[in-house]
């Protein structure tokens, strides 16, 4: 029995980059010498763009559309495209041609010697401000010291994934998905092959600061409760320097009988503690929301239509 492929492209209004993309994907899918599908997932676009998807289905017979009943962000329709990707090695990668296509039948080779996961590993990030590279070195830094799970360093979600390897990860039943990090949690077999990432080849990023912030609290929240040891430690350290500031008055205004001078030091002291104080709450409150979103036990994402390969599109919903 033949091995097959499937890739799995999840897109919000990629009008500029989806034609040459696919071109370079299909040329590269033609040469790798197996049976293998397309899946285009689409997480809440346009109507002008969507028509361009469905043209695009027309005239190749392996392009299936998956459409998201709305924007349920970038995590969740990756999590549907792998729910229906059916192959015996599943890769996953961006329309925005920032990782090569070309890389992919270097993914199939390692696969085949026995890896379940091969991702791409960037030793170089083209095309983006000082800014974000050294934030999202520091990040990748961070979220390695803070995880229990070691997470690869300047790994995106281009990669390869086995057959039980996606099998793992749809039996995962969180609601908040920071997938970087699920691919490490499942275990198994994985390698990295390094690459260069590339500018957009067209268009604009949807990745704003507020975006990448939200995703860097998902990232730390999901696979580390340091913060909340942190807010623990800190609560001791700001006390115990209460104490001793404390005893450290009441010593000297017994030995030399003076008064504290003034209210300054007193309302320092107040204001920082207070601090302290709103900085641990907003820690626990960040866990304590995603525990309560968990816990109403919604579906994670609902479809609006399925189109899949050479065929007619059913719709229905999903996932419970």
């Amino acid at each position: 029995m033949s091995e097959t492929l499937a890739v799995v492209v999840p897109v919000y209004n990629e009008t500029a980059v989806l034609e040459v993309f696919h071109q370079r994907l299909s040329a590269v899918l033609a040469d790798c010498d197996m049976p293998y599908q397309v899946l285009y997932v689409d997480d809440g676009s346009d109507t002008a763009f969507l028509d361009q998807l469905q043209r695009l289905r027309d005239g190749d017979p392996h392009v299936a559309v998956l459409e998201l009943s709305r924007n349920f962000g970038r995590e969740v329709a990756l999590s549907a495209g792998l729910d229906h990707a059916d192959a015996d090695a599943v890769v996953v990668i961006d329309a925005d041609l920032q990782d090569p296509p070309e890389l992919i039948p270097r993914f199939i080779a390692e696969w085949r010697r026995g890896y379940d996961v091969v991702y791409g590993q960037r030793v170089a990030r083209r095309g983006e401000s000082a800014v974000k590279r050294h934030s999202a070195g520091l990040f990748y830094r961070l979220l390695a010291y803070l995880s229990e799970v070691e997470i690869p360093r300047n790994v995106g979600d281009f990669r390869l994934l086995s057959r039980r390897a996606v099998a793992a990860l749809n039996a995962l039943p969180e609601r908040h998905r920071y997938m970087k990090g699920l691919y490490a949690w499942i275990g198994f077999p994985q390698k990295g092959i390094e690459y260069v990432r590339q500018p957009r080849a067209a268009g604009q990023s949807k990745w704003t600061y507020p975006r990448l912030w939200n995703l860097a609290l998902e990232g730390i929240t999901s696979f580390s409760a340091a913060p909340l040891k942190m807010a623990t430690y800190l609560g001791l350290v700001t006390s115990s320097l209460a104490f001793l500031y404390g005893a450290f008055m009441l010593i000297r205004t017994l030995l030399y009988g003076n008064p504290v001078p003034g209210y300054p030091s007193l309302v320092i002291i107040i204001l920082f503690l207070g601090g302290v104080q709103l900085i641990c709450l907003g820690i626990i409150g960040e866990y304590l929301a995603r525990t309560y979103q968990e816990s109403k036990g919604r579906a994670l994402y609902f479809l609006k239509g399925y189109h899949p390969a050479g065929g007619a599109g059913s719709a229905r919903q999903e996932r419970n």
